[in-house]
């Protein structure tokens, strides 16, 4: 048997295993309790390698629009790592309060929180346009609590990035009446890519490092082989 094909097969069962978790804490999160006791958040897979490439991208670009948002540019490069993302979204916070009169919103009343005017969705250094109705948005927490719960007891490395739902959302991945959304990174290898991660890691890591090397070496390359 050649030394290749346990290799191989070790990436394929890795890779399924994600997959399957994936689902796995999908579950988890939707049957996470919910106040209300109705359904307000959605969860969306994302394990396509290109898929995720276009969110980090997205997300790099995202980086630009507000200096408080540098280290998303770190969040892009730890979610490269992933094998898969789950984006969790709040349905009913942006659109429909729950007309109790809570006041955790702030305002006296629903009806103020209604009548209040949303900020700019064009402006890009807004992430979301609010305000939230704070009672219903709370699940989203809930939600993302049955995710990780059952995360660690798989054994499986997450990493928790807002930015991967601002991302989704401004790429129309997610429904229009999406208030706000989270995204979870999974990852099912040896040392998580979420943790013990430098702050400057979005610079110095190693596809930047292979790309400096490479750079650096093509002209002695090409100089020898032309």
């Amino acid at each position: 048997m050649a030394k290749e094909r346990p290799i191989k097969q070790f990436e394929m069962d890795r890779k399924e295993a994600a997959r399957i978790a994936a689902r796995l804490l999908l579950a988890s999160g939707t049957t996470s309790p919910r106040v209300g006791g109705v359904g307000e958040c959605t969860f969306h897979i994302i394990e396509d390698e290109c898929d995720i490439e276009d969110i980090c991208k997205k997300v790099e670009e995202i980086a630009e629009n507000n200096e408080a948002w540098n280290f998303f540019e770190r969040d892009a490069e730890m979610m490269r790592d992933a094998d898969a993302l789950i984006i969790i979204t709040s349905l009913r916070s942006l659109t429909d309060p729950s007309d109790i009169n809570c006041n955790m919103c702030g305002y006296l009343t629903c009806e103020y929180m209604e009548e209040r005017e949303k900020l700019n969705k064009e402006d890009k250094s807004v992430a979301f346009t609010g305000p939230l109705c704070t009672f219903r948005a709370a699940n989203v927490a809930y939600a993302l609590n049955g995710v990780i719960s059952l995360a660690r007891e798989l054994g499986i490395d997450f990493g928790v990035f807002w930015s991967a739902g601002l991302a989704a959302l401004r790429m129309g991945l997610l429904p229009k009446t999406t208030g706000f959304a989270v995204g979870v990174a999974i990852s099912i290898t040896e040392k998580s890519p979420f943790r013990d991660i430098p702050l400057d890691y979005h610079k110095y890591n190693d596809r930047t490092m292979r790309d400096r090397i490479i750079s650096r070496l093509w002209p002695q390359f090409r100089s020898i082989y032309s």
